[in-house]
């Protein structure tokens, strides 16, 4: 099965965020039996809560389900059960490098999946308020992803 796990500084803004998006596309395409999604947080200061106010709006906005979701830390066990590893920012991504250290894992960022975009970064919206540019950068990253799963896995 392929796995997809996004990673950003706590766990509560971005990752679950692009969980929550990337699971309500696998519903819609019928691939949540090929493909599974979760998200974790490079620190452990929220381990347990759900999902920050903010992201919560958003999605309920929208009627993305974000049931479920709550916040945990990045575990060496990660490295090798998910398939794709992507961090929201580069601090994460190098975070994530260090952490998984001499194995040999898939780690990308997420704005390279974001197409014709000047991003370096996923903002966290922790410290910049604006959840919509959030969810508009993870809604398209999210989509250009699973489309390459789709294409590399040869899924339907």
């Amino acid at each position: 099965m392929v796995s997809v796990l996004f990673v950003c500084l706590g766990n509560i803004c971005r990752s679950p965020m692009a969980e929550a998006v990337f699971r309500h596309l696998l519903k819609m395409e019928d691939l949540e039996e090929k493909i599974k999604v979760d998200s974790a947080g490079i620190g452990n200061w929220h381990t347990g809560e759900v999902p920050h106010r903010g992201t919560r709006q958003k999605l309920k906005s929208l009627g993305i389900s974000y049931e479920g979701l709550r916040a945990r830390q990045v575990n060496a066990d990660d490295f090798s059960k998910f398939t794709y590893i992507i961090g929201m920012d580069d601090s994460n991504v190098n975070d994530l490098r260090h952490l998984a250290g001499n194995r040999n894992v898939n780690i990308y960022r997420f704005v390279d999946f974001i197409p014709d975009t000047t991003y370096t970064e996923v903002p966290d919206p922790w410290y910049t308020g604006n959840f919509e540019e959030t969810y508009d950068l993870v809604s398209k990253g999210c989509r250009t992803l699973l489309e390459v799963i789709k294409k590399e896995h040869r899924l339907s």
